[in-house]
């Protein structure tokens, strides 16, 4: 299975790393491949490496103005002209989407393909790890947004909310027929 991962470049504290690290040899052991933004700093190292040392496969889809920053050793990098090429080329490379912590290029990515599967443009399963509660706040707001009346579809035909990389990985599986 390919799996697509947005999340954070940024440098963070255990409380992140650890499970990102857990839910990358998950993914690494299962023999899945990592898709992801192809940076070499940050969480999305972490979560590389994990894959990586696992023995898992990194498809990297960087873009122009941070080449400099992806990762050498993947088995593939595409370097993106912007990132709205960008995240076209991860959706187009996956199986599946996982939502990790990350700031707003995060949130971007997240909230693009909520709204590609709200109007049926995939059927991609979407996980939304929410790792330390990061997301309770986010998960509380898609609430209020069904309860109200702004999403047509329900909320979990767009995402589940895992709470831990195992949760994640059995949706996804299950999702995709994968024993």
């Amino acid at each position: 299975m390919n799996i697509c991962v947005f999340l954070s470049a940024a440098d963070l504290d255990e409380r992140y790393t650890r499970p990102a690290r857990e839910f990358a040899e998950l993914l690494g052991k299962g023999g899945h491949t990592l898709v992801w933004g192809g940076s070499e700093s940050g969480l999305m190292k972490v979560v590389a490496d994990g894959v990586q040392e696992a023995g898992g496969r990194l498809v990297g889809v960087s873009v122009d103005f941070l080449a400099a920053k992806a990762r050498e050793n993947a088995d593939e990098m595409v370097i993106a002209g912007d990132l709205a090429e960008r995240k076209a080329l991860l959706l187009a490379k996956s199986d599946a989407v996982v939502i990790m912590v990350g700031g707003t290029g995060t949130l971007d990515e997240a909230t693009e393909i909520l709204e590609l599967k709200k109007h049926g443009r995939t059927t991609k399963p979407v996980v939304l790890l929410n790792t330390a509660g990061f997301y309770d706040g986010l998960k509380q707001q898609f609430h209020r947004m069904e309860q109200e009346g702004f999403l047509p579809v329900p909320l979990t035909d767009l995402v589940f909310f895992a709470e831990d990389g195992v949760a994640a990985l059995a949706y996804l599986e299950e999702s995709l027929g994968i024993q």
